[in-house]
């Protein structure tokens, strides 16, 4: 089957099984790296993207449901400053160990201060609730989503 979309701002069309998921299509096939096979079943969070704007699982989306959508990764947000803030709050507050979970759980955080700018600290929760990170608990990862609200809002 023949599918076109967005791909990080650019169109994209090529061919796709029709069983095969968005996670697999985008690394397997597209070659983006950033987006992580954890679990495979909607449970981790690493594969998150966005689609259409909101944080997704992509190993839950089959391939064919991307005609005529918009797919943005980490990679397609390198120079948006709200994400610029985000991977320095990251860097600065210890929120990464292995980096595993670290694109999903960017892009989750990302979708929820371009919404809102000033979240509390239940919000922060609610936002990364379906990422999960095995090695730093959730305590800098929160800390550093709550700094990147601040810088944001400093400007």
């Amino acid at each position: 089957m023949r599918i076109s979309f967005k791909l990080n701002g650019r169109d994209v069309t090529c061919e796709a099984r029709d069983n095969i998921s968005l996670l697999d299509l985008l690394r397997r096939e597209l070659g983006v790296k950033s987006v992580k096979k954890g679990c495979d079943q909607g449970e981790c969070g690493a594969c998150t993207v966005l689609l259409d704007g909101s944080p997704v699982n992509s190993c839950l989306i089959l391939a064919p449901k991307l005609e005529g959508r918009e797919v943005t990764t980490v990679e397609g947000l390198q120079k948006d400053p709200i994400m610029r803030r985000l991977v320095d709050s990251f860097i600065e507050d210890g929120a990464i160990q292995c980096g595993f979970c670290t694109p999903g759980m960017l892009l989750s955080a990302y979708a929820l201060l371009r919404d809102n700018q000033r979240p509390t600290i239940d919000e922060v929760k609610r936002a990364i609730v379906g990422n999960l990170c095995r090695c730093t608990g959730y305590v800098n990862i929160v800390k550093a989503i709550l700094d990147a609200s601040e810088r944001i809002r400093d400007g």
